[in-house]
């Protein structure tokens, strides 16, 4: 935080911003993520959500932060067993078989691997018609209730120590994510939320056999304990193992994409942690979702704002794009757009699979490189998720296959739903409306038009004119201006009482005078800020991978 602070200030509350470079910002990020490590679960948390916040932190943080995983080490079984044992009842009389070793293990719970008796098993659907089942157990880990409470006051009060030293547009979305924060991390330790929201979801793809979704075992299941159908699966990042078993990996990618713009455009409701680890492949090609702790629901104006953003991707119409933002709120209206359309064509020749030119890169940097505090995307509550899920999604693709056209994907899909064709029929319909306006404008342009010519010739006429000022360069002058008439005064005044022989006053007035020459001095200069490079998925895999 305190170099962060000196970051924006040289000297803390006052100065102007030091320029970092990039292994700088490298070293601080891997010590934040030491920290956060040592702090534990909840803080652990916090730094996978930080991870796909570029709003927030500096892409040397983002890519630090983006290899945090829940790696703590699992709760003892005997203090894991209590849990169980106060929710359920004994593991023996519950369970025909239980695994104690975890097969997964988070910041928040713990999966463990067991075997149900078919005469105690009964889920939200029809039973199965086995005579018991591998089932998953997840457990939340014991007292983590009070630790999270705590961590999250500690999180509560050292928020406006860090608001100060932001800037408004930072300030909203840091605000927005200590907000989304607490209420995710709660949500997430509610597992009879998480059941019913895996339920909803589960649902929703009932009629798609190319994903697989645990059923919820709600005998076994309450709020500290949920337990699932085991679906064997190979990860998804197990590329060698993919290719061994003769996996379209392509198609693995294409359909993953798929299904999270059905969950996010369509259903409203959505799974949002889709972390290699919470994402398997089953030997026929199924993919399958576990842990839906993290999942999230879209408002209808939401849904309606990305449909139109996606529509103008697929139509590579860049107005559309910054309108669509700037409507959704994660755009400042006050960006510079003819720098924003050209970041939104590099963005759009990466999700294509394209080489994005070096020289293009530099470009933009340079052109952003001196307001990079000043940051126009900002993400409103609403969004958080929703951007963690495309972040994640995007890299998880990338990995499956590096070639895979983002833009060509979502456009068949539009298509496919009808949302293109909609959008044109709402298009015609809209300049339909535009045109019939325009027609009754015209037909009162002359009446006004003869009135103003008609005050014109009787001298009656007056201009108000309004001086934007946005670069405050008035100011800059005024403030010189008063700079140099007292510098001018107290050199005058220092030369006077010299001659006085008043050696005092004159010392006085010379301190006065270097105090005004310094303020002087900076009017002039322009502040400089941090340097930092744009992150691009794409990129950074393919050149990584060069490098290995």
């Amino acid at each position: 935080m305190l170099s962060y602070a000196r970051d924006r200030r040289r000297f803390l509350l006052f100065g102007r911003p030091r320029r970092v470079d990039p292994e700088t910002h490298r070293h601080r990020a891997e010590v934040l993520l030491e920290s956060l490590l040592t702090l534990g679960p909840t803080f652990i948390k916090l730094g996978q959500l930080l991870s796909t916040r570029p709003d927030v932190l500096p892409p040397a943080y983002i890519d630090v932060l983006a290899s945090l995983q829940d790696d703590v080490p699992p709760a003892p079984w005997s203090e894991a067993k209590r849990v169980l044992e106060d929710e359920l009842g004994p593991v023996d009389e519950r369970f025909a078989a239980f695994d104690t070793d975890p097969i997964s293990g988070a910041s928040l719970g713990q999966v463990y691997r067991a075997r149900l008796d078919a005469a105690t098993e009964r889920t939200r659907e029809p039973a199965a018609d086995e005579a018991g089942r591998d089932v998953a157990v997840k457990i939340r880990r014991p007292e983590i209730e009070d630790l999270v409470r705590a961590d999250l006051r500690v999180i509560k009060w050292s928020l406006p120590i860090l608001l100060y030293f932001v800037d408004d547009a930072r300030s909203f979305s840091l605000e927005n994510l200590a907000e989304e924060f607490s209420k995710t991390i709660r949500e997430e330790m509610d597992y009879e939320r998480e059941a019913e929201m895996l339920t909803e979801i589960k649902a929703n793809f009932a009629d798609d056999d190319r994903f697989r979704i645990p059923s919820v075992i709600e005998s076994h299941s309450s709020p500290r304990v949920l337990t699932m159908e085991y679906i064997e699966g190979t990860k998804i990042n197990d590329l060698e193992e993919l290719d061994r078993k003769g996996i379209d990996r392509t198609e693995i990618a294409e359909n993953l994409e798929r299904s999270y713009l059905q969950m996010i455009i369509e259903d409203g409701v959505f799974h949002a942690d889709p972390h290699p680890g919470n994402l398997a492949v089953t030997d026929d090609g199924k993919i399958v979702f576990y842990d839906f702790g993290m999942s999230g629901r879209v408002d209808s104006f939401v849904q309606e704002k990305i449909v139109e953003f996606y529509i103008a991707v697929a139509n590579q119409d860049i107005d559309g794009i910054l309108d669509a933002l700037v409507e959704i709120g994660t755009l400042s209206p006050d960006a510079d757009r003819g720098v924003m359309a050209e970041v939104m064509e590099i963005a759009i020749q990466d999700a294509r699979g394209e080489d994005v030119e070096q020289y293009r890169v530099n470009q933009i940097v340079g052109q952003v490189e001196d307001s990079i505090y000043e940051f126009p995307l900002r993400l409103p509550k609403n969004l958080a998720l929703v951007l963690r899920v495309a972040t994640v999604v995007e890299g998880v693709c990338v990995t499956l296959d590096e070639d895979l056209d983002f833009i060509s994907t979502a456009t068949d899909y539009l298509t496919e739903q009808g949302y293109r064709e909609e959008s044109i029929r709402k298009y015609l319909d809209q300049t339909g409306q535009q045109l019939r306006r325009t027609g009754e404008s015209l037909t009162r342009i002359a009446p006004k038009a003869e009135r103003a010519l008609d005050r014109l010739d009787r001298d009656d006429l007056y201009v108000r004119i309004g001086v934007e000022d946005e670069q405050n360069v008035f100011e800059d002058l005024a403030k010189r201006l008063v700079y140099g008439m007292l510098l001018t005064m107290s050199l005058f005044s220092m030369g006077v009482l010299y001659a006085l022989e008043a050696p005092r006053g004159s010392i006085v007035a010379a301190v006065f005078s270097v105090i005004v020459l310094v303020q002087l001095y900076r009017s002039f200069r322009e502040p400089k800020s941090l340097g930092a490079r744009p992150q691009f998925t794409r990129q950074n895999l393919r050149q990584r991978r060069r490098e290995e």
